[in-house]
């Protein structure tokens, strides 16, 4: 027979606080947050920290260890929460009993940071209250509640964001503009509040745009910037390609200002991305003074696009149009007059010897499968060939001098000339109907009354013809003025003499559009403006 084990239960202590020992305070941090920086948040904030030092120290088993504070920082991140870490490494250290925070949406907005901290925290024995919940970690057997009003905090969060960004959608279609003058050189706040042109910036950001469009690569504007000793919007003389791209593409120095080009995901993680159509944009034009005029904006835009177009020459099957090369002016405009591709730069090593010369791409790649009859051309005797053209074209200014005047005085000629004739012509029919009626008074054919009443007819119609006949005439002279700049320039085009007598890519690239080699010995220049001249090689 078997003896029933004797089994004594003692009850569980009922935890209702937290305790150290007997005789030893409790170690408690308050953690209290605002989420702006507007002058009634940073009241409320000031009120917290009042509260809860007077919460703490009015409790005899409570030591105050700290208040620990984050104003004007989101509580959807816990990254940016400096004072919230630091509470977190205190209690890590040991140096926390006890925390203490007015609600779950004070100490995180985010349920996955809310439920993490609260457990790592219980882990160490140290629980956290949440006043307004009525909730202390330590005494609840489930994560639930915890759970619960985290996922209320954090769509709180949610909806407030989507509110803050319907309001700001709201503000772009009404084409309000906000400036990020920190970042944006050339800028700054005027005293009325819209943005006003600082000039030693705006020259700056103008001669970005000239040497773009002369040529130079970002790497080359940098470098230009920086021997120059020109400053950037943080005051330095160190410039970065990216940097330039960026002005470049800016739509803000044309005036215009274009709204929502990034947007951020999503209220939890905070991450910004760019704009590729997700979202609607609004261009707001014309909105403030600009630094660089439309055309040259425009034509600006047009080169990065044919730049970013140029592709690397890696593909031996097709033969590709090549990179973009901002070094050699004639990797962008000498192309093959048989087939059409574009030459490249190579060098040539014979006897010890090097020798840089060009070739057609196709040629270089296929040999004479797809192009047999491009000839390969030494740079030397290329470059001289385009300076003999170049110098060439400018040889025919006189006769160029000739041509726009007469254009010039011909169009000056023919303004308006065709109404003059009519309106001539019609005040002499006008005076010969005055005569006419003269004639019938004279012969006592006609009713007077009737008389009088065309003599006013005509009378009226010759007035204002007469004043539109001045009119015109009057516009149809130069001005002193105009005339006195019109000789001015035709003296500077007459006068001006223009040799090249070195190979230039910045000029090369202004002036020339393309240079077609037709034979070994021939080349043909298509000067910008449709202008052709053909030159030997020797």
């Amino acid at each position: 027979m078997s003896i029933a084990p004797n089994v004594t239960v003692i009850p569980a202590k009922a935890q209702t606080d937290i305790s150290r020992s007997k005789y030893q305070q409790l170690r408690v941090a308050a953690y209290c947050r605002v989420s702006t920086e507007q002058e009634e948040q940073q009241s409320s904030y000031q009120v917290q920290i009042a509260y809860y030092t007077d919460l703490i120290n009015r409790k005899k088993e409570w030591s105050l260890v700290g208040i620990f504070a984050d104003e004007g920082i989101s509580g959807t991140q816990t990254k940016n929460r400096t004072e919230f870490k630091r509470m977190i490494r205190m209690c890590k250290n040991k140096k926390i009993d006890l925390v203490i925070t007015k609600s779950i949406s004070r100490f995180a907005r985010n349920t996955v940071d809310c439920l993490e901290y609260v457990r790592q925290l219980k882990d160490l024995g140290i629980g956290v209250i949440f006043e307004k919940e009525n909730i202390n970690t330590l005494t609840m057997t489930s994560e639930f509640m915890i759970a619960l009003y985290g996922s209320f905090a954090q769509a709180e969060s949610e909806s407030i964001s989507k509110n803050v960004s319907w309001g700001k959608e709201k503000a772009y279609r009404e084409g309000k503009v906000q400036f990020q003058y920190k970042h944006l050189l050339g800028y700054k706040r005027g005293d009325d509040g819209e943005p006003e042109i600082v000039p030693d910036e705006a020259e700056t950001v103008r001669l970005i745009f000239k040497l773009f469009l002369d040529g130079y690569s970002m790497k080359e504007i940098a470098i230009t910037l920086k021997s120059l000793g020109k400053l950037n919007k943080y005051g330095d003389v160190e410039w970065r390609s990216n940097t330039i791209s960026r002005i470049l593409q800016n739509e803000k120095y044309v005036g215009d200002a274009l709204l929502q080009k990034t947007f951020t995901v999503d209220c939890i993680t905070h991450k910004i991305v760019k704009n590729h159509g997700e979202r609607p944009m609004y261009l707001v034009t014309d909105h403030h003074a600009p630094i660089v005029d439309r055309d040259t904006f425009n034509r600006v835009q047009q080169e990065l696009a044919r730049r970013s177009s140029k592709r690397k020459i890696s593909d031996k099957t097709v033969t590709e149009q090549g990179k973009y090369s901002s070094k050699y002016a004639l990797s962008e405009l000498l192309i093959c007059g048989h087939c059409g591709t574009p030459y490249r730069r190579t060098t040539w090593s014979a006897r010890g010897k090097k020798q840089i010369v060009w070739r057609c791409i196709s040629r270089l790649e296929h040999g004479k499968k797809y192009c047999p009859d491009s000839p390969t051309i030494k740079e030397e005797s290329l470059h001289k060939a385009i300076i003999h053209a170049i110098n060439n074209y400018y040889s025919c200014r006189n006769d160029i001098a000739r041509i726009l005047k007469a254009n010039i005085g011909t169009v000056l000629e023919c303004q308006g000339q065709e109404e003059i004739i009519s309106i001539e012509n019609r005040l002499k029919e006008i005076d010969q109907a005055r005569n006419d009626l003269v004639s019938l008074i004279a012969s006592g054919g006609c009713d007077e009354d009737k008389l009088d009443s065309e003599f006013s007819r005509l009378y009226q119609e010759e007035q204002q013809l007469s004043e539109r006949l001045e009119m015109l005439k009057s516009q149809n002279k130069t001005s002193a003025e105009t005339q006195a700049k019109l000789d001015k320039i035709m003296h500077m085009i007459e006068s001006e003499k223009f040799e090249l007598e070195t190979f230039d890519n910045v000029l090369i690239r202004k002036l020339i559009e393309c240079v077609k080699v037709l034979g070994k010995t021939e080349i043909l220049v298509i000067f910008k403006g449709g202008y052709e001249v053909r030159t030997d090689i020797e």
